[in-house]
């Protein structure tokens, strides 16, 4: 395999690598919408059934929560980026100061990886003839340079992917009438979660059965928790 075809094998494996990473974030995000939005109007309605006072908690919810997940990736991916930055710029002066040790790393890596000593050295030299930040970076590092982390990227799909998942359980609990709410907002929930836990689940690789029952008891307690607050609250109002 040419260098050009294996760097381009790479960057493929990388690209499917992080589109499954921004899948499974946009699933835990619409996850962590239906079940804090959902724990919040429960609560609510379990001490007024008034609509406007559902809305108005549940816009709140949804609003905070959103934004408070976008600002908690962006700082994140931030300080990834920072680090990843950093860490090019060591491997960039190590590079250009140090050379030979440098192919000598990367012909370990890949000894390390099943080649034997004389093929991973001539891979090494291969790899670092024409670019040899990128090759170290991508088999060192495990870093594409071209596709560094985008922290508005991560922080704009955390803020809708948790709007979206908010919005389920906010409409059903005002849109029914009052006797219908709670019941069709806890059946549609659990629904929800069966189907964010068993995504999860297939896009990680994990068993899906543990995975989609972790998800409806938690989200079934937080419910229930929430509601016996709200009715204990409202009791004594």
């Amino acid at each position: 395999m040419s260098d050009q075809a294996s760097s381009h094998g790479g960057g493929s494996v990388q690209a499917t690598e992080g589109r499954l990473n921004w899948l499974r974030a946009a699933v835990l995000g619409a996850n962590d919408g239906v079940v804090s939005t959902a724990g919040l109007v429960v609560g609510i309605a379990g001490a007024t059934e008034h609509r406007g006072t559902l809305l108005t908690a549940g816009l709140a919810g949804l609003l905070a929560g959103s934004l408070s997940m976008a600002a908690g990736e962006y700082v994140s991916v931030c300080a990834q980026r920072d680090a990843q930055r950093a860490a090019l710029e060591l491997e960039k002066k190590e590079l250009r100061d140090h050379p030979r040790a440098g192919r000598d790393a990367l012909t370990a890596v890949l000894q390390q990886r099943g080649l034997s000593r004389a093929v991973a050295y001539a891979a090494a030299r291969e790899l670092s003839s024409k670019d040899p930040l990128r090759a170290h970076a991508r088999v060192e590092l495990g870093i594409d340079p071209d596709e560094l982390t985008n922290p508005w990227a991560a922080a704009v799909a955390s803020f809708l992917s948790f709007t979206a998942g908010a919005l389920l359980p906010l409409l059903l609990i005002v849109l029914p009438p009052a006797g219908w709410r709670l019941p069709v907002t806890v059946v549609s929930v659990l629904v929800a979660l069966v189907l964010t836990g068993w995504v999860g689940a297939r896009l990680g690789g994990a068993t899906t059965g543990p995975a989609v029952l972790r998800n409806v008891i938690g989200g079934a307690l937080a419910m229930a928790v929430t509601f016996a607050v709200g009715r204990m609250l409202g009791s004594a109002v």
